[in-house]
């Protein structure tokens, strides 16, 4: 718990601007640093250090300046990126937000408990987000752009290897690597129908003249926009999913949509207000309902599914989960469960526990190469579904060591080259640009020659 509240924190600090500072913050604000044309602000110094506390980093009397450098490189970085012309779309944008909404999610629980949380909606929080996200996001294409050729070879990776002390080898947790199946449960066409049956009925109401926000808080099953009568806030295209993004920017304000189907449900859609391209939206959203019957057929196809593989030596786990898996990410990579916090297809034994309470119990009495009969998957939309799960491999504790762990090795050996080589261009580029700095960060003994 402590560790998802320092999290959550973490994600709260990240958003904060100027304008959330307390009043005598405001007054006291101000430029610190000047990096080409970029400014730091007092308040980002401040808003970075709280990040760098939340993170669980040590704190000392040279913290300050340690972050202080940090900031004044990422604006370098930025300064480049415009010379450079590397820009970041706002698809792109969207997608990184998306995803990371969906991790913070599935952390705390539901949509509505984040929202609850942050006190504001997904698509408040999304909006406030996104500067800060598109920043990140360019500075992390510029430093790609700088380390594109940097390579290792096997030689690089022993030798930086047998360059650490074996007493100071990291000591690495018991780790899994998991693949899935998964079958969403078919809604039945006669559900389907009485659900878009009830949203002609409100339709008919508003049409009529009753309050479209009323009746979404009345009626709505998306319980964060139906406490705001239904209002989503200014939203971009890129925010929404494409079925409900059409309908919403097609309609004048005051119009309401006919219904609309997504992947969360069934909408009746009423636009508020339009600025530039953004669009203030109320929607009214209803859920078809899944029976026992859906379950129960979506666990016999698993069974089945299960039964080909295990007695069939010529399919295989990952060409079964390409071809019938409804879990978009996972099919993909033959339903290899893939780490979000990491990137990697590896999970901790007690992060697993955290991550997923219900797949560490099935998982704890699984033998590699094992496929567990079907489980109920409790998805992070509150929706359920079944999965059968294959438990790939297990890496017992250990030192870390070329063997079991060579791509970690390859990554930090790689890591390594990649900041040898930014630091030269950070001295190169620190020579060729106006930094300015406050009186005060003079005396700090920053790791490069700022000064």
């Amino acid at each position: 718990m402590k560790k998802l509240i320092a999290l959550l924190l973490f994600i709260v600090t990240l958003s904060v601007r100027t304008e959330a500072q307390p009043e005598q913050n405001k007054v006291i604000d101000g430029v610190i640093a000047v990096v080409a044309d970029e400014i730091i602000l007092r308040s980002d110094l401040e808003n970075k250090m709280t990040q760098y506390r939340q993170s669980g980093n040590p704190v000392n009397e040279n913290t300050k300046c340690t972050v202080m450098e940090d900031l004044m490189y990422n604006k370098l970085l930025l300064d480049q990126a415009k010379i450079d012309s590397i820009e970041v779309q706002e698809s792109q944008v969207n997608s990184e937000l998306s995803r990371r909404i969906d991790y913070f999610v599935q952390q705390i629980g539901s949509v509505e408990k984040l929202e609850e949380f942050y006190g504001k909606s997904i698509a408040k929080i999304k909006d406030e987000f996104y500067d800060l996200i598109k920043d990140q996001m360019t500075i992390q294409q510029m430093q790609q752009q700088l380390s594109k050729d940097v390579q290792v070879t096997p030689k690089d990776v022993r030798e930086f290897y047998n360059s650490i002390d074996p007493d100071s080898l990291p000591y690495i947790n018991a780790q899994v690597e998991v693949s899935h199946i998964v079958i969403d449960p078919q809604i039945n066409e006669e559900e389907k129908e009485s659900t878009r049956q009830k949203l002609r009925e409100l339709r008919e109401r508003v049409m009529d003249g009753e309050d479209f926000g009323t009746l979404a808080y009345l009626y709505s099953e998306d319980q964060g926009s139906a406490e705001k009568n239904g209002e989503l806030g200014f939203m971009k295209r890129g925010m929404l999913v494409p079925e409900f993004a059409a309908a919403a920017f097609s309609l004048e304000p005051g119009e309401v949509s006919g219904i609309v189907e997504t992947k969360f449900g069934f909408h009746l859609i009423k636009v508020i207000e339009k600025k530039g391209q953004q669009v203030n939206a109320r929607h009214i959203l209803l859920k078809p309902k899944v029976s026992g019957s859906d379950l129960t057929r979506a666990k016999a196809k698993l069974d089945s599914i299960r039964n080909i593989i295990t007695e069939n030596e010529s399919i295989s786990f990952a060409d079964m989960a390409e071809k019938v898996s409804t879990d978009e990410k996972s099919s993909k990579n033959g339903g290899k469960i893939i780490n979000e916090s990491s990137g990697s297809a590896r999970f901790e034994m007690n992060q697993m526990s955290e991550v997923d309470p219900n797949l560490f119990f099935v998982l704890d009495k699984m033998e590699p190469g094992e496929i567990s009969k079907p489980v109920v998957y409790n998805k992070k939309d509150g929706s359920k579904a079944y999965r059968i799960v294959r438990l790939d491999t297990v890496y017992e504790p250990h030192r870390a060591n070329l063997e079991d762990d060579y791509q970690r090795i390859q990554s930090v050996t790689k890591a390594e080259k990649q900041k040898k080589l930014i630091d030269e261009w950070i001295q190169g580029k620190i020579k060729s640009t106006y930094i300015k700095i406050n009186e005060q960060y003079r005396e700090c003994s920053f790791e490069h020659s700022w000064l």
